[in-house]
């Protein structure tokens, strides 16, 4: 009889540890979800971005440098673009010194307009947004 209680004892402290294991590791936890969520995945989407955007370097396309030269692409080669930076200056860089591109005016009024008509659909019901959306089409093609 006297084993009875030092086996409940042992049953209790047991218990206890598995308690603290999971109340010492959950503000672990929490602080990698918070790195995950805030850190890592807007850097794993940007650089995804950044990648399609050098992918998607053609001939005629006005570019920056990460050194912040201007200028435009000449040709396209697989690892490497030549860019125009004068009428006689022609540059070679790799394709990641390229930091960004530079959108005509036809592209940066195509993207107001597509911002704009998401602000007016964004508080209407699906079927109000797509008879505006088709109002619109034809209002276009009207011009």
């Amino acid at each position: 009889m006297s084993f009875i209680p030092f086996l409940q004892a042992g049953g209790a402290a047991s218990a206890s540890t598995s308690g603290s294991l999971i109340g010492s590791l959950l503000p672990f936890l929490l602080i990698i979800v918070i790195f995950y969520l805030f850190l890592i995945r807007p850097q794993n989407k940007k650089q995804k971005e950044t990648q399609k955007m050098l992918d998607a370097l053609k001939k005629g396309d006005k570019v920056i440098t990460i050194g912040g030269i201007h200028g435009t692409v000449s040709s396209v080669k697989e690892n490497t673009v030549i860019v125009k930076v004068d009428d006689d200056c022609k540059l070679e860089f790799n394709r990641t010194a390229i930091s960004s591109v530079e959108l005509t005016e036809a592209e940066k009024a195509k993207l107001a307009e597509e911002a704009k008509s998401k602000k007016l659909f964004k508080g209407k019901k699906s079927s109000d947004a797509a008879a505006d959306a088709k109002a619109a089409e034809t209002a276009e093609e009207n011009k």
